[in-house]
């Protein structure tokens, strides 16, 4: 990729309600800190799984992720800023687990859209890992995947927390360095 176009990146950790709020909370789209548009969905499911609703992947059966895509401008925000921003606001090493929320939808996954994020991502995984895991005996759990097919979630689920400002947030969901 040249860097001049828009690129995508796609992260799943934990409810998605609390992963956009987060990004956008540190990268308002208003501000030009690099995210252009972002997108709460459904990734990494079964093949047979397609356009889920809401409800399905809450019952686990399709193994999609909910997750949260976003558009944004590499010349203005990095990948790897990105990688390393999502690693800070989510406990990346619990397995299909953050906080109260269970289940394969609230796994903690990166899902790469070329073999350059494929890179970064480990790159900053191992980073992270050493600086901040080692130091206190845990190991992170996070999947480094292919992204497949999106699915945008039902258009409440769009900002939900911006629509809805006391609706629920996984404590889990903030800065934790």
């Amino acid at each position: 990729m040249s860097g001049k176009a828009p690129e995508i990146a796609t992260f799943a950790a934990g409810c998605f309600w609390g992963v956009e709020h987060i990004f956008l909370k540190h990268y308002p789209i208003a501000q030009n800190k690099g995210i252009i548009k972002t997108s709460v969905g459904y990734t990494g499911g079964k093949d047979d799984a397609k356009n889920p609703d809401y409800r399905t992947v809450c019952t686990g059966a399709t193994d999609h992720a909910e997750a949260l895509r976003i558009e944004f401008d590499p010349k203005v925000v990095s990948y790897g800023d990105l990688v390393e921003f999502f690693y800070r606001t989510h406990d990346p090493t619990t397995v299909n687990r953050q906080g109260n929320d269970t289940g394969t939808q609230y796994r903690s996954a990166i899902f790469y859209h070329s073999s350059e994020q494929l890179e970064v991502a480990k790159r900053v995984t191992d980073e992270v890992q050493k600086k901040h895991f080692d130091p206190i005996g845990k190991k992170i759990a996070t999947q480094v995947v292919a992204a497949g097919p999106w699915w945008d979630a039902e258009e409440y689920h769009q900002e939900y927390l911006h629509k809805n400002p006391t609706g629920y947030q996984c404590p889990t969901h903030r800065l934790n360095w």
